[in-house]
């Protein structure tokens, strides 16, 4: 064995050393990236066209791990070996495999092809008596190659090539197993479940027992605030966030002051002073013209200037660790405005002082206010007034700076009750919906089609990721539009997805992608 050669434990039902089943794609692909030697190579997989319902895949050759994750959560699902003398496995002190060292002499007539565990190893050494498995046979056109025969234990599955002519339903699993026809395992699997017949059947769509957090995975409650599985939008400022353990967090847009938010969700990773307002040309309505309006309704791009003041700056150059901003009473208002970053729980909160809620869609059925809330202009108190919720899709420009967050959109009226709008839905879908909900509030067709254009957003020029945020007149193909994927590998800096569009609708803002998916909601 190299002195290299990394070590990791084995758990079955829960996975291999600090990979952990459950675990969230981007503290996955971060913690993998702060040990660029032991992990050299890092490939990344997935469909350009469904990024978010097809699964996601995470290679690690030099390791010879492969790692699968759900589209919709983006959590691990499945952990396969499929080199085992590139990475030495133990289970409870006993290696899976006796990788050869390069200091004894016989290590030079052992061939280099990867060689897994023998089944009298498996059986004797490691896991003991299972229940009898289940035989692949090859398929037609390749009839003189092996057949596979799948070994499960709880949590952990074994593959073992085996020849067709020697296998047999009547014959006994452990016999053909320990012979001459069977070679040693050439793959392992470690999921959640009682075998892997069982456990394929909802391997992307069950509930993980392990959190997304790997902090919270090995610690426990001590590893950090409790995690948020869903982010629910009521309307009329109301946003209630259920947490995985804990009751639920409801965030009341300005009126939740910061404190609460570092009470309920823990400090922010990071703080973002908002200095940019190249964008503030389109925030042409004040609050008090907003209020003449039918419904109290105001176009939605005079919003849309803080969508993009976030989450594309990095840590280190544009954010800080300053004293609280409920505490800056002394600062004019655009000092005191910033960002909570919080990129384990994927969204952003928006501090300033408090604005007008948005108002509820005119055929919404639940309750509405009638008197809109006086906002004192000259008051120093500063409170959530925005939510941005980030996707997190592979390709994407800002792509595993934030977890992915998953929200529905309770206050959104549908027809033959469908249940709500989620972010797993198509732009095009929601839309629709949301057109719908909106359409008697607009004084004209054209008014409507006026204010539902998107407006196009470059993330990927400037000096540094997200310190531009550029307007054009329209798609520019030539940016990012027709790039090829290849093997989809991760690269930070390829713009891959492209430009962005943004759409507002009354208290929503959309950033959408050229496949369709929302890549960030923001709520305000």
């Amino acid at each position: 064995m190299a002195k290299n050669t990394p070590t990791a434990q084995v758990y079955p039902n829960k996975g291999i050393g600090f990979l952990t089943l459950g675990a969230s794609l981007h503290d996955v692909v971060t913690r993998l990236k702060t040990q660029p030697q032991t992990y050299p190579s890092i490939n990344l997989s997935y469909s350009p066209s469904e990024p978010i319902v097809t699964p996601v895949v995470l290679d690690l050759p030099g390791n010879g791990f492969r790692l699968r994750f759900d589209g919709p959560d983006q959590r691990l699902r499945l952990i396969e070996v499929l080199d085992f003398a590139k990475t030495k496995l133990t289970y409870k002190s006993t290696d899976i495999v006796k990788l050869p060292s390069v200091l004894e002499p016989s290590s030079a007539s052992i061939s280099t092809t990867p060689t897994g565990p023998a089944f009298r190893h498996v059986y004797n050494r490691l896991f003991g008596p299972a229940f009898p498995g289940e035989y692949i046979a090859p398929k037609a056109e390749h009839a003189s190659l092996r057949g596979t025969y799948v070994l499960s234990y709880p949590g952990i599955a074994f593959s073992f090539p085996v020849q067709p002519s020697a296998w047999s339903p009547s014959a006994d699993f452990v016999s053909l197993l320990s012979s001459s026809a069977t070679l040693p395992a050439t793959s392992m699997a470690v999921f959640e479940g009682s075998s892997w017949s069982e456990a394929r059947a909802e391997l992307f769509i069950g509930s993980p027992q392990n959190p997304r957090s790997l902090d919270l995975a090995s610690r426990g409650r001590e590893g950090g605030a409790d995690e948020i599985e869903l982010v629910k939008v009521h309307g009329e400022g109301r946003i209630e966030l259920v947490r995985r353990s804990s009751p639920p967090f409801w965030i009341t847009l300005s009126e939740t002051a910061p404190q609460d938010l570092v009470t309920e969700l823990g400090p922010p990773d990071a703080v973002y002073r908002k200095n940019d307002r190249r964008l503030s040309i389109h925030k042409t309505r004040t609050l008090s013209a907003a209020a003449k309006r039918p419904n109290g309704i105001s176009p939605p791009h005079e919003d849309l200037t803080d969508t993009d003041q976030s989450s594309t700056h990095t840590t280190t150059d544009d954010s800080d660790n300053e004293d609280d901003p409920s505490l800056a009473g002394g600062r004019d208002e655009s000092s005191a405005e910033c960002f909570y970053n919080y990129f384990h729980h994927g969204f952003d909160v928006f501090i300033s002082q408090p604005t007008l809620p948005s108002p509820p869609p005119p055929s919404s059925e639940g309750p509405t206010a009638t008197i809109q809330p006086t906002i004192n202009s000259s008051s120093t108190t500063l409170t959530a007034t925005k939510l941005l919720l980030h996707a997190n899709i592979p390709g994407s420009y800002p792509f595993n700076r934030y977890r992915r967050s998953r929200w529905t959109l309770e206050h959104v009226p549908l027809e033959h009750d469908i249940g709500a709008l989620t972010s797993e839905m198509p732009f095009e879908r929601i839309a629709s919906q949301l057109k719908k909900a909106w359409k008697s509030s607009y004084s004209s067709e054209e008014e409507e089609k006026s204010l539902q254009r998107g407006m196009v957003l470059n993330r990927g020029w400037g000096d540094s990721p997200g310190s531009s945020c550029e307007l054009l007149g329209g798609w520019e193909e030539s940016v990012g539009g027709k790039r090829k994927f290849g093997d989809d590998a991760i690269s930070d800096g390829e713009l891959g997805l492209g430009n962005t569009e943004l759409f507002g609708f009354p208290g929503m803002v959309f950033e959408v992608l050229k496949n369709g998916a929302v890549s960030c909601l923001t709520v305000f």
